[in-house]
């Protein structure tokens, strides 16, 4: 038993060790985003944490789905609060150890959580149907068709099924050690699930029973350290950063687009040339949107590591319904990419070494950017607060006032403003001359 109780520990410490370091990376490469404060109004922030977080409320344009997935969401929460009797087990070498201390009311416990287990082992099995046999159509197109973001999917949704197998396995076989009044196995009223699972396993012996127990159980804990430390490697960190996200989000109208201080501070000193920047302060580079992730907003990069690549966001899209280039979920994705791509820089190096790659252009084209009509429906659709039209608003910004890369109706838009203070080829005097016609 020591033995078993030492490995234990040692596997823990291990999987504790790989999340804490794959997380304070993620931290690391979040923080290299601009600053912005985005902490005003907490009350309304907690109410967004509530509401679309923990409520899911955006989920719920469709009640099915939403059901669904509230049954994986709440149901593996609250089951794997068992996992901390788990490790105290695996720890101390007791097996169920709150049961004599919580009594009837543990076997209440297991009861819903076995509940939840069987409805999370049905709603997954329903959502590997509709993403590889009904195949939904945001669900196996464009970005997704590619293996990397399918198998992920696919890959989640295992992992739960074996896990919430496992455990109404485990507790079966429980049921059966009781019986046979097994040493080490405590007593406890048949659960509520596992007790019509508990007949497959009941012609075994002593000795098997407790190997498919044990086996189940180690199985069953490696399963969700294993889970753990894939988490922060896929879209399905979103579980855990969807809190955080909901409570740093925009609360300024949909439709509201920041100006840019720096275009604000450059007409300011034409028209105040005294409170212009002199010295050091006036030799400064000036940059104009953006064009890596550095130049994007910290919350630009939670977004980007909270996107759950759900779809709905290009589901909504006019200029992807019209097979225009532009995928908001892409957008998501492409930024979490590079992101990815200079954390291991910063890992390799201990800093960033420029590797002739920026978010725009090689990641995202000039052509996608293009396509978006500021409609701002993928903010609107997205469960957990992600404003994909922020970063392509930054980097069409830098398009156009650092690269002068614009098609040429814009560019005529813009040489009739600046001359014109009108996108219209009219001077200011002759504006009302259309009334003569």
């Amino acid at each position: 038993m020591i033995i078993q109780q030492i490995a234990f520990i040692i596997i823990s410490a291990i999987a504790i060790f790989l999340f804490s370091k794959k997380v304070m990376e993620i931290r690391r490469n979040i923080l290299l985003g601009k600053d912005e404060d985005l902490t005003d109004q907490p009350k309304q922030r907690w109410q967004n944490v509530m509401m679309n977080a923990l409520g899911q409320k955006k989920m719920f344009s469709n009640p099915l789905v939403a059901v669904l997935h509230l049954f994986v969401y709440v149901g593996f929460i609250i089951i794997n609060i068992e996992i901390v009797e788990i490790i105290l087990d695996g720890i101390t070498g007791h097996h169920r150890l709150f049961a004599p201390l919580l009594g009837g009311f543990y076997d209440f416990l297991i009861g819903c959580f076995e509940i939840l287990a069987l409805l999370v082992l049905v709603a997954c099995v329903i959502f590997a149907i509709r993403r590889n046999v009904t195949k939904v159509n945001r669900l196996n197109r464009g970005e997704l068709l590619e293996a990397q973001p399918r198998n992920d999917a696919n890959l989640i949704l295992v992992f739960e099924i074996v896990l919430m197998s496992l455990f109404l396995i485990m507790n079966a076989v429980d049921i059966n050690l009781q019986v046979l009044h097994a040493e080490h196995y405590t007593q406890t009223s048949p659960f509520w699930i596992s007790q019509f699972i508990a007949p497959i396993f009941s012609g075994l012996g002593e000795g098997s029973l407790m190997g498919i127990e044990r086996a189940s159980w180690w199985m069953h804990i490696i399963g969700i350290f294993l889970f753990m430390n894939y988490l922060p490697y896929s879209k399905h960190l979103h579980v855990i950063l969807a809190f955080p996200n909901a409570f740093y989000a925009r609360l300024d109208a949909k439709g509201k687009i920041a100006n840019m201080p720096e275009i604000q501070n450059e007409v300011l000193y034409m028209m105040q040339p005294e409170l212009a920047p002199t010295g050091t302060d006036a030799n400064a580079v000036m940059k104009f949107g953006a064009k890596d992730v550095f130049d994007l907003s910290w919350k630009n990069l939670m977004d980007a590591y909270s996107c759950t690549e759900c779809g709905r966001c290009s589901a909504a899209c006019p200029a992807n319904i019209t097979d225009k280039k532009l995928s908001p979920r892409k957008i998501m994705m492409a930024t979490r990419d590079r992101l990815e791509e200079v954390g291991k820089n910063i890992n390799i190096n201990k800093e960033f070494k420029d590797d002739s790659k920026t978010l725009l252009h090689d990641y995202i084209t000039v052509e996608e950017l293009r396509a978006c009509t500021t409609c701002n429906a993928c903010v609107q659709e997205c469960p957990v607060s992600i404003s994909p039209l922020d970063i392509i608003m930054q980097l069409r910004r830098n398009l156009v006032m650092e690269e002068s890369n614009a098609p040429q109706e814009w560019n005529g838009m813009f040489s009739n403003i600046e001359n014109n203070m009108a996108p219209w080829k009219f001077s200011p005097d002759d504006r009302d001359a259309w009334t003569n016609n």
